[in-house]
């Protein structure tokens, strides 16, 4: 049994017993909350700081309990402090080693405080680190993404709907989509940690407190923008949280997207790229085989996330105001999601930064299955006048005789051409090629290589 005297120590002397092993075991959160201690530490700092400040606590109380905290922080950092499940979370465990290390002005901290508005400080700032570390982690990968873009300007290969090839497009083009989809992941965490930076410390249990206490200065100490507004929101609020999860879970999605085409691509039916072997495995019985399970794994570890979001949101959806214990089970989630995301993110991009296309099979790909029809149907349209949907017809007539033919549509001959629409000339076979093609797509946002090194450049700014 654990030391049931010392969770009552704790709780006061509401409780005449403690908890059974049960009760323990499923009432404490050390296990995982305890990843929140530089958070608790930095906010509690904060706190003894006001609370001095504010002729609550005496300077020196504030002083011994800053240091005794200072302490506490290197003991978990150098691995001697002792977690205790008895003492249930991490603001127990670091308040019972303070009451050990300066006595009673320990028992000072909790003046004008909760553990439901110190939970949700602690949090926040957590969560908040973590957007940080996810916007540097996407910011590499776009850069590595940008860098194949720039190399692959020109590299033509197939562009897809459906997975069946549908118009030429240029590598670069197709690495540079992925950096516009991971601009929003960032720009996702950057909106997410605006809203969420207003400090809850404060808000005691749910209603405020009496004492004349200085909320804006224990948020600008944290680092927040202000305090929140409402007391009953601030120790209920998980939509930080929330937000985090769900931008996570999009940037997985993005990563597993992109892992699926790894996967397709580098196969002996496509051999579009070369996978690293740094980032790849073999096989236990078949010594030809090298397996892109890094990509794999990305693309399962999205549906991990998204798994953490939908638990997290099912956790919060039928809560009333204010706090329930239920929300003990809101960082579990998040813990988890963050370090997937950042994992994933690390392994795409060392992934693509070793990544090697194979120009010949991209190109041979780019010019089957009739690829540059829309262009024949778009030169109709220039040349001869016709309505788009009458060239799209023409257009398919003679795809059918191609494929009738078993050739390409750049192999029929001028005669042939002229099957479809007797005013079609010779100049027609000089938009069928997949570089002229690519060329032509001058559009904004189109494939052409001098979009993609005007976007290139961009973004090479833009990431500086």
């Amino acid at each position: 049994m654990s030391d049931k005297s010392g969770a009552n120590a704790m709780w006061g002397g509401r409780f005449a017993a403690g908890p059974d092993a049960i009760m323990e075991a499923i009432n404490a959160s050390i296990s995982f909350d305890k990843r929140l201690y530089k958070q608790d530490i930095e906010a509690s700092r904060a706190h003894a700081a006001m609370l001095a400040a504010c002729g609550i606590i005496t300077n020196s109380d504030a002083r011994a309990i800053s240091e005794g905290l200072l302490t506490i922080l290197s003991e978990i950092e150098g691995g001697t402090f002792e977690f205790s499940a008895a003492l249930e979370d991490i603001h127990m465990n670091i308040e019972a080693r303070l009451k050990a290390l300066i006595g009673a002005p320990a028992g000072r901290l909790h003046t004008a405080r909760s553990r439901n508005d110190q939970v949700a400080v602690d949090f926040r700032l957590w969560v908040r680190d973590q957007c940080d570390a996810a916007i540097a982690s996407i910011s590499a990968l776009m850069q590595v993404l940008v860098a194949q873009a720039e190399a692959g300007a020109d590299m033509i290969m197939p562009g897809f709907t459906h997975l069946q090839t549908a118009q030429p497009v240029t590598w670069g083009h197709h690495m540079l989509a992925y950096v516009e989809m991971l601009a929003r992941d960032k720009a996702r965490f950057a909106d997410a940690r605006a809203r969420m930076n207003e400090s809850p410390l404060g808000a005691a249990a749910l209603a405020g407190t009496g004492f004349a206490i200085d909320r804006e200065m224990t948020a600008s100490a944290l680092g927040f923008d202000r305090p929140t507004a409402n007391s009953l929101d601030s120790v209920s609020d998980r939509d930080f949280a929330m937000e985090f999860l769900a931008a996570a879970a999009i940037c997985g999605t993005h990563l597993s997207r992109l892992a699926e085409e790894l996967v397709i691509w580098s196969s002996a039916q496509f051999r579009f790229v070369i996978m690293s072997d740094r980032f790849s495995t073999g096989s236990s019985i078949m010594p030809q085989k090298k397996n892109p399970d890094a990509a794999e794994l990305i693309r399962a570890k999205g549906a991990r996330i998204n798994g953490a979001l939908v638990a997290f949101l099912t956790m919060m959806k039928g809560l009333p105001l204010t706090y329930s214990k239920d929300m003990q089970e809101d960082k579990e989630q998040v813990f988890d999601a963050a370090d997937t995301l950042m994992l994933s993110l690390a392994a795409m991009t060392g992934m693509m930064a070793d990544l090697k296309p194979n120009p010949p099979a991209l190109r041979a790909a780019a010019g089957a299955a009739f690829s540059t029809a829309t262009d024949l149907a778009d030169w109709l349209v220039r040349r001869l006048n016709l309505p788009f949907r009458d060239a799209h017809h023409v257009t398919g007539a003679l795809v059918k005789l191609a494929e009738d033919k078993g050739c390409d549509l750049d192999e029929l001959t001028l005669a042939d051409m002229q099957t479809g629409h007797p005013e079609i000339t010779q100049e027609v076979f000089a938009v069928l090629g997949v570089d002229n093609s690519v060329a032509s797509r001058t559009s904004f946002g189109g494939t052409a290589p001098a979009n993609v090194r005007a976007q290139v450049e961009r973004w090479k700014e833009v990431l500086k």
